[in-house]
C-alpha cells in the first residue's frame, strides 16, 4: 500500500511558513533533485491554502501528472476540473486513496492539515528540509494540540547551503 509522506521546509525554529503565508526565505538547494522527488508520487494531497498558492505560483499545470486531493469545506469542485476537493476527511477515504494510487502520496502544506493526518494515523514519513533561518513568528510545524508521536530517524543529508533534510518513520 502507498505511504503518506509529508514533505515541508521549515525554519531553524520551526515555521513552515511566515505570519502571511509567506515562503520567500526558503532557499532552494541547487544539489537538491525535485525531479528525482516528484517522481516518487503519483498523489498529491494538500489544504485549501496551500492549493490556491501553488496554483498562484506554478498554473494549473503543476497538477497535471498527479492525481491531486485538496482538503477544503468552501472550494467549488465545479471551479477545479481535474482535482478532488475533499470537504471532509476520515481514515476510510484516506484508506481508499493509498489502495488507489500506485506509488507513495505527498501530503503536503499546512501544519493543520498534518495535526489531522497524524490524528488519524495516517502519516507514515516526515521529511523536513531545516532552511537555515529564523522567522521568530509565523506558521507553526504542528500547531497546539497535538498529540505526541515518537518518530524514528531514517535518512539525513546536510547540504552545502546549511539546509538539512531528515527523514522521519511515524511510530504507529
Amino acid at each position: 500500500m502507498s505511504r503518506i509522506r509529508y514533505g515541508v521546509a521549515m525554519s531553524l525554529d520551526g515555521f513552515i511558513a511566515g505570519l502571511n503565508g509567506e515562503a520567500d526565505w526558503i532557499v532552494i538547494d541547487p544539489e537538491f533533485n525535485f525531479a528525482e522527488l516528484w517522481a516518487q508520487f503519483d498523489t498529491a494531497l494538500m489544504g485549501r491554502l496551500t492549493y490556491q498558492a501553488a496554483l498562484a505560483r506554478l498554473g494549473k499545470s503543476a497538477f497535471q501528472n498527479m492525481k491531486t486531493f485538496v482538503a477544503s469545506r468552501t472550494l467549488d469542485p465545479a471551479d477545479h476540473p481535474g482535482i478532488t476537493i475533499l470537504p471532509e476527511l476520515n481514515r476510510e477515504l484516506l484508506q481508499s486513496i493509498r489502495a488507489q494510487s500506485k506509488k507513495d502520496i505527498w501530503l503536503f502544506g499546512g501544519g493543520a492539515l498534518f495535526a489531522q493526518f497524524l490524528a488519524l494515523g495516517e502519516v507514515d514519513t516526515v521529511e523536513v528540509a531545516i532552511i537555515p533561518v529564523l522567522l521568530g513568528a509565523g506558521v507553526p510545524l504542528l500547531p497546539s494540540p497535538a498529540r505526541r508521536k515518537r518518530l524514528h530517524l531514517q535518512e539525513h543529508k546536510i547540504y552545502r547551503s546549511g539546509t538539512v533534510h531528515l527523514v522521519y518513520e511515524v511510530e504507529q
